[in-house]
């Protein structure tokens, strides 16, 4: 099988050229998406020889996986490897993550960094949140994993004919994964082992997590608009109409009209029934929308 070698770059001018002289051991094919570096990163990967993809401008992780997606669909190739350039991967860890492939055991194959035991040099607030985000990315998904968030991962050519991320941000790990799970690819999880040498990431790790904590609740609320929606608005209902009782004992008891709890039972009991209301329109419209593609 003939596997190339992805790499979203933003400004890796320090990295970039060692970790292509190592990818080529493994790979003739190395695509780099240079999205809008203000550095050298786009120059000194083409003077290697290596594809080159240039964005005007820095648009963000996911449009590089995009257009590494795009670009790779153009090439007479069977695997697609993603491979960060910031030099935590290991070069030997991408045997590791393509076997599944070449085994056809798997469709799209993450390396987890919280499959191996030894491995504990993570620091806290990454692992906290990478955890919270998978956690919220197997709620839309039929398996459950350790590590959606890895950006190391190789993907059979079927799956990107097939699937086009449209998130811009960091979100695009987890649009992804929601998205192949939905169509039935068969996903699994190896173990790798990341070389932290210092804080390599370009990312605010505050941002960053915001950014795909917001886009996974976006394609949760897509996927699952009735658990999503439906779940709290049945919740504030239950404390609205709780409140409503409440209130009229109060009144009936002591002849006094009490307007903090009046407040509280109407309040709640308008959003509960906006809740559903959404959830129901949204359920409704994501259908139709399924059955004109379909």
């Amino acid at each position: 099988m003939k596997i190339v070698i992805g790499l979203p770059a933003y400004n890796e001018e320090k990295n970039i050229a060692s970790i292509i002289t190592q990818l080529k051991e493994v790979s003739t094919q190395i695509i780099v998406c240079n999205d809008g570096s203000s550095d050298q990163t786009g120059a000194i990967a083409e003077a290697m020889g290596v594809i080159v993809v240039n964005h005007a401008k820095n648009i963000g992780y996911g449009a590089a996986i995009k257009s590494l997606f795009t670009k790779f669909m153009d090439l007479d190739a069977d695997i697609l490897v993603t491979f960060d350039a910031d030099g935590q991967h290991r070069i030997e860890d991408i045997k590791i993550v393509t076997e599944p492939l070449i085994k056809d055991e798997a469709d799209v194959v993450i390396g987890s960094r919280f499959l191996d035991a030894d491995d504990q040099d993570m620091p806290a607030y990454r692992k906290i949140g990478i955890k919270t985000i998978t956690n919220l990315t197997n709620v839309s998904t039929d398996i459950k994993l350790t590590d959606s968030q890895s950006g190391f991962r190789a993907y059979a050519r079927k799956v990107l004919s097939d699937i086009m991320p449209s998130e811009h941000g960091m979100g695009v790990s987890t649009e992804i994964l929601i998205k192949a799970s939905k169509k039935g690819f068969r996903i699994k999880e190896v173990p790798i082992k990341i070389l932290y040498q210092g804080d390599t990431s370009t990312h605010h790790p505050v941002s960053h997590g915001v950014s795909v904590i917001l886009s996974t609740m976006k394609f949760v609320s897509i996927e699952h608009p009735l658990k999503f929606y439906g779940v709290p608005g049945l919740c504030f209902l239950v404390i609205g109409l709780f409140f409503v009782v409440w209130t009229i004992q109060y009144f009936t008891e002591f002849g006094v009209f009490p307007p903090v709890l009046a407040l509280i039972a109407i309040g709640s009991t308008l959003f509960g029934l906006m809740f559903l209301m959404t959830a129901v329109m949204l359920y409704s419209l994501v259908n139709v929308v399924r059955e004109k593609n379909s």
